[in-house]
């Protein structure tokens, strides 16, 4: 949230959007820009995501967080809807040992919890949120956190696709096979819909599918308890036939065969933990104190996951559902629960739609998560720095645009099939999971925690491990070929790309340092201090950002290129709000004052050269929108400005450096020429 506007921004930060009206002056006075109404598109555009977010608003931060109830709802809806293809994944593996049904849902339920225990413990140790991604970066490196961070990109776009192609799989379950041809259509559209919600806010979109979740929480809540319940008579006989069935099979296969069918059936329905993740991730957006409701949010979803997905494989075994074509494993044992009476086939029919609708609600994981990954990693330069910024409605646009385009091409290219999807999915979430608990493996191993406390976090992390690399394994080796070395190919060119990205970056900034370096000192006072520029005469107008050798180079460019002619001079800085900074309250305020403070150093480095010197600033999420406002106000208060920002030229410009480069100096010099300003913008050569 410290990125600034001007000669530093424009060769390092990404476009943004915003709507503040007002400016600071020189001696804390407000400058207020005229704001021209908006066009029909813009308000077609705020009609479709909503009115920009008032930075002033006190009560900001309690508009855009959640409490645990509404974490549960966006973050732990992934983790409960996996529920929807998991366990019948495991079940289908078992074929006709089902018997073992009973303890691959122990298996289960453990392994929830487990996992939800493990990433408690990285909540507590991040606080500020970021999951795999920052968790591996810090504690094993850069390019191993690089690895984590790709493949969890990778899992959160297969998030949503799985989601949506899961929740069209249920729904159509009810429609007749003459719809058929309408099923991948409507899963695109579900995937634009929820893009365009996710545009307008995290808590707006949960608010509106909350309903949606709780309605499959008390169909299944009563499914799975009435299922069992039901046939509470026949336990002994089920009992009595799980231990016949496992002699028959140990004396065919032997106890390592069963062992193994065991394990794979356990491998196979990894996709029941891939949203275990996506709490630890969405910290940030948590209400205060965040680590505490962060930790309640995670108990909610384990309880409710482990509940679900053991109670689901229980009742496959205990009701003797067999797969139909057409219809998936839920949508049978629901029918048969409920009976052919017209209540029962209501009842049936809701608890498969609501599990269809809860699925499409699971999608939302990947669009609350993913892009603030992907924010992540543009912060650390793996990325375009773009993704870091804000939109108008305080979301990250950019990476949420992104995320839908990439689930819509993944929907495509699967044609929407869950058992392909699913092995996709599943490797880069178990990558990640071990990643991370390797990391806290690594970090606790480290601490100096009391001896009984580091062995029982040790004993927990490493036995969430060996159960993740188990998974991991057995579904890399017995997927492969099935779809997932797509899923390898993909990590493995995204993890190429970002390298490349970064090198760039790298040697734009080492070309920077080495072409201006020094620049940044402030020179001795020239005398008697200028103080402020004359209104009446000729005045430049810097657009500048960090306090920077390149900011100073634009600075002085501007008297070598009109020497003796300005008579003064007025440095316009916008603090840029992005996620890496948009953390709890007090964090604008903060940003402001930073802001506030470069321009000072500006205005000192001018009188110590002899200039007259003031400064105008602001705080928004687009620089280009800011600079903008403060300039209309600049230019009717000084009638005699001129304009000028610096901008980082190449000597070959191609589409990369549109791409990783913003171009806010030409974008603010055509705003302001087609206000009838003169504005100049002054080159910088790099390579």
């Amino acid at each position: 949230m410290s990125s600034q506007l001007g000669s530093g921004l424009s060769s390092a930060e990404g476009a943004r959007g915003a709507d503040v009206r007002a400016g600071v002056g020189a001696e804390g006075s407000v400058v207020v820009a005229a704001v021209k109404p908006p066009s029909r598109l813009v308000r077609a555009k705020r009609v479709l995501f909503g009115d920009p977010r008032s930075l002033t608003d006190r009560s900001l931060f309690h508009k855009v967080t959640l409490i645990a109830l509404l974490a549960w709802v966006g973050l732990g809806a992934d983790g409960l809807s996996s529920s929807a293809y998991g366990p019948e994944e495991a079940f289908r593996t078992l074929g006709d040992h089902r018997g073992l049904a009973v303890f691959l849902a122990g298996m289960t339920a453990l392994t929830v919890f487990l996992i939800s225990a493990a990433y408690s413990r990285i909540i507590e140790a991040f606080p500020h949120g970021g999951g795999g991604y920052v968790v591996a970066s810090k504690v094993l490196g850069e390019k191993v956190g690089l690895v984590s961070g790709c493949a969890l990109l990778v899992d959160y776009v297969l998030t949503i696709t799985i989601s949506i192609a899961a929740a069209g799989d249920a729904v159509f379950s009810f429609v007749p096979q003459g719809f058929a041809g309408w099923k991948l259509p409507a899963e695109a559209a579900a995937i634009l819909a929820l893009t365009t919600m996710n545009i307008r806010g995290v808590r707006e979109s949960v608010l509106a599918l909350a309903p949606v979740f709780f309605v499959f929480v008390i169909t299944h809540l009563v499914l799975i308890v009435g299922g069992i319940l039901s046939h509470a008579s026949d336990l002994p006989r089920v009992g009595a036939e799980v231990m016949g069935e496992m002699r028959e099979g140990t004396a065919v296969m032997g106890v390592g065969g069963m062992l193994l069918l065991l394990i794979r059936a356990f491998s196979m329905g990894g996709g029941t933990y891939t949203g275990i993740e996506a709490v630890s991730n969405g910290v940030p957006m948590m209400r205060e104190p965040k680590v505490r409701t962060a930790r309640r949010t995670m108990v909610l979803m384990s309880v409710s996951l482990a509940f679900t997905a053991a109670g689901l494989l229980l009742c496959y075994l205990l009701w003797d559902i067999v797969p139909v074509e057409g219809k998936t494993m839920n949508t049978v044992l629901a029918e048969k629960f409920a009976g052919p009476s017209w209540f029962g086939r209501a009842f049936a029919m809701v608890t498969v739609v609501s599990e269809g609708a809860l699925l499409v609600v699971a999608a939302q994981a990947g669009f609350a998560d993913g892009p603030r990954v992907l924010s992540n990693m543009a912060m650390d330069s793996w990325a375009p720095r773009r993704f870091a910024a804000l939109s108008e409605r305080l979301t990250t646009q950019n990476g949420i645009v992104l995320m839908g385009a990439c689930g819509l091409l993944a929907l495509w290219y699967t044609h929407g099939n869950v058992q392909h999807i699913v092995v996709m999915y599943s490797i880069n979430v178990f990558l990640t999971f071990s990643l991370s608990l390797l990391a806290m493996v690594v970090l606790t191993s480290r601490g100096k925690e009391a001896l009984k406390k580091k062995v029982g976090r040790l004993t927990l992390f490493g036995a969430g491990l060996a159960l993740c690399l188990t998974i991991l394994a057995f579904t890399a080796v017995e997927k492969f070929h099935l779809g997932g070395w797509v899923t390898l190919a993909v990590t493995s060119a995204l993890v190429a790309v970002c390298m490349l990205v970064r090198r760039h970056y790298r040697q734009v900034s080492a070309e920077l340092s080495k072409a201006f370096e020094g620049l940044e000192r402030m020179p001795p006072a020239s005398g008697k201090d200028p103080g402020e520029p004359d209104k009446t005469q000729p005045t430049a107008v810097v657009l500048t950002g960090a306090y920077d050798g390149f900011g100073v180079h634009t600075t002085l460019n501007v008297f070598r290129a009109f020497p003796g002619h300005f008579k003064g001079i007025v440095f316009v800085s916008v603090g840029v709000i992005d996620s890496g900074g948009f953390k709890g309250e007090g964090s604008i305020e903060e940003l402001g004052e930073r802001t506030e403070e470069t321009a000072r150093r500006y205005v000192d480095l001018a009188r110590r050269l002899g200039v007259a010197a003031t400064s105008r600033t602001a705080v928004g999420t687009d620089a280009v929108d800011e600079a903008e406002r403060l300039c209309a106000a600049i230019g009717e208060e000084f009638p005699r400005a001129t304009f000028f920002a610096g901008k980082v030229i190449f000597r070959k410009e191609s589409w990369l450096s549109g791409l990783l480069h913003n171009q806010t100096a030409y974008a603010i010099q055509r705003r302001l020429q087609w206000a009838g300003r003169n504005v100049v913008v002054l080159p910088a050569r790099v390579f």
